[in-house]
């Protein structure tokens, strides 16, 4: 259990993989209104 082990999170931390045991932070991504500052239409 170790840097070898694919399952830990230390195996995916040195394999440098995601998974169930290391999850990726997300990024919350902009929208075309946001950039421009327009209202967005309902």
């Amino acid at each position: 259990m170790g840097k070898g082990d694919v399952k830990t999170k230390r195996g995916k931390i040195a394999n440098k993989t995601y998974g169930a045991r290391r999850k990726r932070k997300i990024k919350k991504s902009t929208t075309i209104e946001e950039k421009l500052g327009t209202p967005r239409a309902k």
